[in-house]
């Protein structure tokens, strides 16, 4: 009798990753004062400019999630059709994998879905102290969806000082 069916589990799984999530997209406009100030040149730090597209990458990522963990519960209650993308997502979830419709809107990541779930919240983490504290003294590279974008935006720092 204590057994809990498919549909419970998958519907547990959904409210456990909300919880997990921010309710909100990332708003640049919480943004610590000086990090899209320009300079004399009427430039915005090359840094500041990575973290504006690693939050929109974010922000696109969430959106994926948010839709598709809602619209899980929504047809696990009979609310909506399962379709062939939720079923896709259901399955998943059961198997304890990320769905493929939010690894094609992440980053890559080879992780189990309770894992990549708790990696996505440091990234998250990690790109909002950034955003409202300013700069941090060290990086996470492998915490962005572009880590390239981050060296070229280094190199670009540095070649704007020299």
């Amino acid at each position: 009798a204590g057994q809990r069916t498919p549909d419970e589990i998958v519907y547990d799984v959904a409210d456990s990753i909300l919880a997990r999530l921010p309710q909100e997209k990332i708003d640049l406009d919480s943004a610590f004062g000086p990090l899209f100030q320009k300079d004399a040149e009427g430039r915005v730090d090359s840094l500041s400019t990575v973290l504006k597209q690693e939050i929109d990458r974010f922000n696109t990522l969430l959106t994926v999630l948010w839709n598709s963990l809602h619209s899980v519960k929504k047809a696990i209650k009979g609310l909506v059709v399962m379709s062939a993308e939720l079923e896709l997502v259901y399955v998943s979830f059961l198997s304890n994998s990320v769905p493929a419709q939010w690894s094609n809107a992440a980053y890559p990541s080879l992780k189990p879905l309770g894992a990549w779930v708790k990696d996505l919240a440091m990234r998250l983490s990690f790109v909002c102290s950034w955003l409202k504290s300013g700069a941090p003294k060290s990086y996470w590279l492998s915490g962005f969806f572009f880590p390239q974008g981050f060296l070229t935006g280094t190199l670009q720092n540095h070649a704007r000082k020299y």
